[in-house]
């Protein structure tokens, strides 16, 4: 019987807010010996699966929290002025390329759960913002491979 304990970790580690794939990726390939396409193809599955579920529930929990209790009508609404307020010219420049780069950029509060919880924010819709993530998350998992398998130190 073919092992899978190792994908299945490394599947969760993904999931994980503050690790995502750059924890999972290089755990994959360095601790547990997978191949480079099973620890990314993990890695990224295992990245996006919170991401579905923030793009489709941030708004509906957020909108049923305002309606029914006053201090996250007030703590919402303090954090959407001024979130919009301090970046809105930057999205507006960048439009959702500002998206895709913001996951894509492997540093800590950077990534899928940063980039869905701006999606949110700024009121991109899942439809937009899932396949940008996507790409900001493949960026990052190819960033990550290669500099867990040195080969970056070239450049």
């Amino acid at each position: 019987m073919i092992n899978f304990i190792p994908e299945i970790r490394t599947f969760f580690i993904a999931m994980t807010p503050i690790g995502e794939l750059r924890a999972a990726i290089p755990v994959a390939l360095k601790v547990y010996g997978m191949p480079v396409w099973s620890a990314f193809f993990f890695s990224v599955m295992g990245n996006l699966l919170p991401v579905v579920f923030l793009l489709l529930f941030l708004e509906p929990v957020s909108e049923y929290l305002r309606e029914r209790f006053l201090v996250f009508e007030k703590f919402f609404s303090w954090l959407f002025e001024k979130t919009r307020k301090k970046h809105q010219k930057k999205f507006q420049r960048w439009k959702k390329f500002a998206l895709v780069i913001l996951v894509a950029i492997p540093l800590p509060f950077t990534g899928a759960w940063t980039g869905s919880i701006c999606a949110f924010l700024f009121g991109i819709h899942f439809k937009h913002a899932f396949p940008l993530i996507l790409l900001g998350v493949i960026i990052a998992g190819v960033i990550v491979t290669l500099t867990t398998q040195g080969l970056f130190k070239f450049i």
